[in-house]
């Protein structure tokens, strides 16, 4: 029975290190001779003795990571997967992006767009799956029919008021639980099951009304909390001061919120920088936007309004289509960032930080003008929602750069000192071997530092976690040290009306100061409950006494 390939490989490998051992030595002095005596084939023999590795110890020229490094990284992310905080392809990216700076002291060196992809491939103990399953499935309503009417239509519609392209809108609302990320593909170990995402679990909703416009131009959203009164940590001067605050029994909008948004802030938005006489706004079938006072307010404006047809916002909306998807993606980063970094409860003054971060990323000059080109509405071409009823587009890989090979570390002079990172330990490491160890000790090395390597880069992964750690502990103390106070009851405000009112009750905002003097409340002296003295107490009145 023949031996496994690797026992075969094994055995290979050591009787032409004998043949070269031999050469070295000078017990044979031809390389045929050495081959055919220790059974290896002689061209192999030749190609190690010119100082070739083997192909399976040959690291690629294009490879950015060293395999240590490519090690800590896969116990990082193994560790994060034990710990239910599953990671992202891009938050790899960030650590792989780290360990490349650190080593090579460039700040300015990444990788590749790809090359999370290729690192999982190539490592059998990865895999990408992703965190949740469909909760519902859209309804089967795509009918090519319905779809040319609407695009008829909006032609028609079009035409007849002499709609200029950028006077055409679409807005919506969307839903948020503050403590719930979406859905994402995340890489754990390939041995697992289905991988188990740790999240603050705050089941909260939040509503927000969003509009965007064919020009690439997004109208500040109005944000809809659960409750009845505004609150002063709401407001903050590190938020946009033209967004609006609202709340509602159960965190979602109705027919008074909606009718609020078009005339307070569509209204005001748009109207000054509309360049035809009518805009065109596209919606969904939703019970607020078809209220009475909806559409007499849209046609005393100039507004002409289109439903789109049911269970087609998927296809048709822009802001279903390019923008919602990533706002919430983002969204869920944020809060992922927030776990990592000990925060296990998502209130509304983390959300509105968080949703910040999130809309710049999201809405994006770029992002809404291909939104609108997707749905085939500007510019108009309905075969860009047709070709998708039956099939799928892939985005074609962009050509990947090149990039400048800065000069191996070996090739630069050491000193012996202790080494301080990488860099510096792959030097001193260079530096010993060039001293012909015999192979034993130089194989002892290699363990060696290869283990430090190990440990100096779990160092660097673990000083940016700290990092991240220290600066969200000193946020959640800047965020507790906040006095909070009710300024409004009902209706909606803007951040700068709210940031006005925290003020004029002597609350201080995120970054405003204190212009007069805090009033505390002291407690009232105690009496005696049947005299109303001052000096004692009804245990020791002497009216009770008298009175026994």
């Amino acid at each position: 029975m023949a031996p496994p390939p690797n026992t075969q490989l094994a055995q290979k490998e050591g009787r032409i290190a004998l043949a070269m051992q031999a050469l070295k030595q000078g017990y044979i002095s031809n390389i045929y001779t050495a081959a055919q005596t220790y059974d290896v084939p002689d061209k192999t023999l030749r190609r190690r003795v010119n100082g070739i590795n083997a192909r399976r110890d040959s690291v690629p020229t294009n490879r950015k990571l060293t395999t240590t490094e490519e090690l800590t990284l896969i116990e990082w992310i193994l560790s994060m997967d034990q710990r239910g905080l599953p990671v992202r392809s891009d938050s790899i990216r960030q650590m792989a992006n780290l360990l490349l700076q650190k080593r090579s002291q460039n700040n300015m060196l990444t990788v590749g767009q790809r090359w999370v992809y290729n690192f999982v491939q190539r490592h059998d103990s990865l895999q990408s799956k992703y965190t949740r399953k469909y909760d519902y499935q859209r309804a089967k309503c795509e009918d090519p029919t319905i779809i040319r009417d609407w695009f008829r239509l909006v032609r028609n519609t079009i035409e007849k008021y002499g709609i200029l392209e950028e006077d055409i809108y679409n807005f919506d609302e969307t839903g948020f639980q503050m403590g719930v990320t979406p859905t994402a593909k995340v890489i754990t170990g390939a041995n697992k099951g289905k991988p188990v995402s740790v999240q603050p679990g705050n089941r909260e909703w939040v509503t927000v009304i969003d509009c965007i416009s064919s020009s690439g131009y997004n109208v500040p959203p109005v944000i809809i909390f659960e409750g009845k009164m505004h609150q002063s940590t709401w407001y903050s001067e590190t938020l946009p001061l033209d967004w609006v605050i609202g709340v509602s029994e159960n965190g979602w909008t109705d027919n008074v919120l909606g009718l609020t948004w078009l005339e307070h802030v569509f209204e005001k938005h748009t109207a000054p920088c509309t360049k035809g006489v009518y805009r065109l706004l596209i919606l969904d079938g939703h019970g607020s936007h078809l209220t009475p006072e909806f559409d007499l307010f849209c046609k005393e404006h100039l507004i002409i309004t289109l439903c789109m047809p049911p269970h087609s916002s998927h296809l048709l909306q822009p802001l279903d289509v390019g923008c919602f998807a990533v706002l919430k993606q983002s969204y869920g980063r944020q809060i992922e960032g927030y776990m990592r970094n000990g925060v296990n409860h998502i209130d509304k003054p983390d959300f509105l930080r968080a949703f910040h971060a999130a809309r710049t990323e999201a809405m994006t000059l770029a992002n809404i003008q291909s939104s609108f080109a997707a749905t085939g509405l500007v510019p108009y071409n309905p075969e860009r929602v047709l070709s998708k009823l039956h099939t799928q587009l892939k985005t074609p890989t962009p050509p990947s750069t090149s990039h400048a090979n800065n000069a191996p570390a070996s090739t630069q002079a050491w000193a012996f000192e202790t080494p301080r990172d990488t860099a510096q330990l792959a030097l001193q490491a260079n530096a010993i071997k060039r001293t012909a160890l015999p192979t034993p000790t130089n194989r002892a090395l290699a363990q060696l530092v290869k283990g430090c390597q190990l440990a100096m880069n779990s160092a660097v992964l673990l000083a940016e976690e700290n990092r991240q750690l220290r600066h969200e502990n000193e946020r959640q103390k800047k965020k507790r040290a906040k006095r909070r106070a009710f300024i409004a009851t009902g209706g909606t405000l803007t951040m700068q009306e709210g940031l006005n009112r925290s003020q004029a009750t002597n609350i201080v905002p995120e970054s405003g100061a204190v212009t007069e003097e805090v009033i505390v409340k002291t407690r009232a002296p105690r009496t005696c409950s049947m005299c109303k003295s001052l000096l004692h107490t009804a245990r020791t009145c002497p009216t009770k006494q008298v009175s026994n």
